[in-house]
């Protein structure tokens, strides 16, 4: 079975970006050599509406088969106000919480990000995943894509 990576706005700008996107590309070319399928929700997607064109674009790039499509649902919305509520992260960060919220319910192999201030943190991670384990969900593995790639021995 392939791994089954969620991945957010983040990692789709960090394909064109200086910093990020050597470790990106490799990830995108685990998707394309069909070792990895890439777990998307309509929260990338409107994301993305504002983003420059050739970052929207990137992902038609690629056939459907490539990604698994979730949704934002009524059950995820409130596992991301419980991370909020429980002060794992700020008010501002609802919409990280959502894509995390969307990701364990989805239940993903692994999240990517390149969000190391609210999202791939050991402390939020710790954060999430006691409000995950405590309202009956399992933990989230979230991992930047850095962490993802494979690397010749």
């Amino acid at each position: 079975m392939k791994l089954r990576i969620y991945i957010d706005t983040s990692v789709v700008g960090g394909y064109f970006d200086e910093e990020f996107k050597e470790a990106t590309q490799k990830l995108f070319q685990r998707l394309e050599n069909n070792e990895i399928v890439f777990v998307i929700s309509d929260l990338l997607d409107l994301e993305l509406i504002d983003a420059p064109y050739h970052v929207r674009e990137l992902l038609l790039k690629y056939p459907a088969n490539k990604f698994e499509r979730v949704l934002l649902t009524k059950e995820a919305i409130e596992l991301a106000d419980s991370y909020i509520l429980e002060k794992v992260v700020g008010k501002t960060s609802l919409e990280d919480c959502r894509h995390i919220a969307v990701a364990t319910i989805n239940k993903v192999d692994v999240l990517a990000s390149w969000n190391f201030k609210h999202i791939v943190n050991l402390d939020r991670i710790k954060g999430y995943n006691s409000i995950n384990l405590r309202l009956g969900y399992q933990i989230i593995e979230i991992r930047s894509p850095k962490d993802l790639v494979k690397y010749e021995d």
